[in-house]
């Protein structure tokens, strides 16, 4: 068995983990945001670790009302820019803690009288040393280069934070069911294991999303890009009917990502134009409506509030992206010219 395979069965317990021992440490940077009256945060990060931050700036905006913006770590690192970061939280985001560019940032950041702050895996790692608050993913040893366990972490504890800073008891209420909500979502794995056979020669495919599910359709196209070598492009539903559509013809493999909630409307409509072209259509969603619409589809076995969908719709694509490297013949865990951590400047 691959050790993707086993470490995106350890999520659960995983996830579980990261929110039991981030209660404190979160907490302690809450209440610097109200005591600091932070309206602005400006996320730093790369790669797997840039996706977490497509959903923290999402769930940020939506849930504690502040502007996120996503942070151009070459802006620093290349550019030798001093941004005035002043009465802003500057998050970094790194599994490992190495990444150069992201602990550039927030060196610069705090300098410039920047609140700092990061979530990482890694006690101890250079981007602690930059931050006034560490929040720790407390995931374990990640032995396979595509990340998965540290990456549904990392969503878990942005969502701690949404919910402390907010005080939206709903919001952390729900957080707590995601450990038992991705448990489900491992029944998905034979399925998967069988559908990707079907796919196993495709060399390119859309996978898309809406909203907070961006972050999903990134993920789970990177995690296929790393492990299978094919070209999948994520898109999200608004955009890919702005001209992207255009590359589906009769066949195209379509990735979609369906939760219910808000963004679940355009999805089914993006299916109904998929359906037309006769594309091929691939659908992890709760409802019935969308699966039946699909070529091939995924229930997702238990509802959960779209708010917190990510953590576990990114399950399935996990589960998709390591199948489907076994299929072709790839070692998931090694994929070629990578390696677990990535220094860039």
């Amino acid at each position: 068995m691959p050790l993707m395979l086993d470490e995106i069965y350890e999520q659960p317990s995983a996830v579980a983990n990261a929110i039991e021992r981030n209660i404190t440490p979160v907490a302690a940077l809450a209440n610097a945001l109200h005591e600091q009256g932070i309206r602005h945060i400006v996320i730093a990060a790369r790669g797997t670790s840039d996706h977490a931050a497509t959903y923290a700036k999402y769930l940020l905006e939506i849930v504690c009302k502040v502007p996120v913006t996503l942070a151009a770590p070459s802006v620093t690192t290349l550019y030798d820019a001093q941004v005035n970061l002043s009465g802003c939280l500057v998050l970094g985001i790194s599994q490992s803690g190495q990444a150069t560019d992201v602990v550039q940032t927030l060196s610069a950041a705090r300098s410039s009288g920047a609140l700092t702050a990061c979530i990482t895996n890694k006690e101890g790692s250079p981007l602690t040393e930059v931050s006034d608050h560490v929040m720790l993913c407390s995931a374990g040893e990640e032995r396979s280069v595509a990340a998965t366990k540290t990456y549904t972490t990392t969503l878990a504890i942005i969502a701690l934070l949404a919910a402390q800073w907010s005080n939206d008891t709903g919001l952390r209420e729900g957080l707590r069911t995601v450990p038992d909500a991705i448990q489900a979502a491992l029944s998905l794995s034979e399925p998967i294991a069988e559908t990707v056979q079907r796919y196993r020669y495709m060399e390119e495919c859309a996978v898309l999303a809406r909203g907070l599910n961006q972050a999903t359709a990134l993920e789970s196209a990177l995690k296929m890009i790393e492990t299978s070598y094919l070209l999948a492009k994520a898109y999200s539903m608004a955009d890919f009917l702005h001209g992207p559509i255009a590359m589906v013809s009769e066949g195209f493999p379509c990735l979609l990502y369906a939760p219910n909630g808000r963004a679940y409307p355009s999805m089914v409509e993006l299916a109904l134009k998929l359906k037309e072209k006769n594309a091929e259509i691939v659908v992890f969603a709760r409802a019935e409506e969308i699966q039946e619409i699909a070529t091939r589809a995924f229930a997702v076995p238990v509802d959960i509030d779209e708010r917190l969908s990510p953590l576990l719709y990114i399950v399935p694509g996990q589960l998709w992206a390591c199948h489907l490297a076994v299929a072709r013949g790839h070692n998931p865990d090694k994929p070629r010219g990578l390696s677990k951590v990535t220094l860039t400047r």
